[in-house]
């Protein structure tokens, strides 16, 4: 579906960490820089909230009262919220640089591509989640109400008293549903068993339910964020090109730079300029005729000689 072309040597993991790190601290830098003000976050939730009462999909609502009045289901749902994102993404990240390796480079760029869209859609469109409007809007914020069972507080899915470290109107698009969808496509087209299969399915689905029953995002909000992996797909193989493109010419001229010869790429061999393409000469003992060796064939031949005499 997805695969790539041969890409030579497999990535090393000393050049895949930093740049992992680097795209992440991007992201995370970027949110808390395009907070804005709370006023128009708030007008952009009020009015996907509108929208969605019109079509009649205000799931949220339905949800956030069943998280709200049922333990069960809402301190299950709150540690979800707050850790999974952390933990089974960035594992089937090192799976996939582990054991995919072919399909590694395609399945990284398609994340980070993905993740530096939905930081587009942050700028653009801050958006009051669901659990920060008046209450007069009839949600409740189950990460607040269910606090004392984990380690977060009342600022999203932030540790208690890091708030300020997290921006609360990142919601639209809901990035926890766009990584979720990434994992359950690496787990269904690569897991091997039925569960793995299964789980493919079952994990976005559940991540969708569990953002809007915490009162964190709009039904819409996921939608955007599926639209943002459906956008990264399309364009993590153009972006893998250009990064292939900006390498070679920086190490093309870091080599030209310190050995003073320009590298060329013939056959997927590197080589020094000029040599490609130069046929080979011959040598001076290609030209010497080669005298046949004396065996078998010989004696056949002395053997003709005689009888013909």
């Amino acid at each position: 579906m997805y695969r790539t072309a041969p890409l030579g040597k497999r990535p090393r993991w000393w050049t895949e960490l930093p740049l992992i790190a680097v795209v992440y601290a991007v992201y995370s830098a970027g949110r808390l820089l395009v907070r804005g003000d709370v006023q128009p976050a708030v007008d952009h939730g009020l009015s996907i909230l509108d929208i969605e009462q019109t079509l009649r999909i205000n799931f949220e609502h339905p949800l956030n009262r069943l998280f709200t009045h049922h333990a069960s289901l809402g301190i299950p749902a709150d540690f979800a919220y707050a850790s999974l994102h952390y933990i089974l993404t960035p594992a089937l990240l090192i799976w996939a640089f582990k054991r995919r390796p072919a399909d590694y480079r395609f399945l990284r760029s398609w994340l980070m591509v993905s993740t530096l869209i939905g930081l587009v859609g942050f700028t653009l469109l801050p958006t009051c989640p669901p659990r920060l409007l008046d209450d007069t809007y009839g949600f409740v914020d189950t990460m607040a109400q269910y606090g004392s069972y984990g380690w977060w507080g009342g600022d999203a899915s932030a540790p208690r008293g890091l708030g300020g470290m997290t921006n609360q109107y990142a919601a639209m698009p809901s990035l926890h549903v766009g990584w979720a969808l990434w994992c359950g496509v690496v787990m269904w087209r690569h897991g091997r068993s039925a569960w793995a299969k299964a789980a493919g399915v079952a994990y976005p689905l559940a991540i969708t339910l569990v953002v809007m029953g915490t009162a964190n995002h709009y039904f819409l909000d996921a939608v955007a964020g599926a639209a943002v992996m459906g956008a990264g797909l399309l364009l993590a193989r153009p972006a893998l090109r250009l990064l292939d493109r900006i390498r070679n010419r920086f190490f093309g001229a870091v080599r030209e730079e310190t050995t003073g010869t320009p590298a060329n790429v013939s056959g997927g061999c590197e080589t020094s300029a000029g040599t490609a393409e130069r046929p080979r000469e011959a040598d001076a003992s290609d030209q010497i005729p080669r005298q046949p060796a004396h065996g078998a064939g010989d004696s056949r031949t002395d053997g003709a000689a005689a009888a013909a005499r």
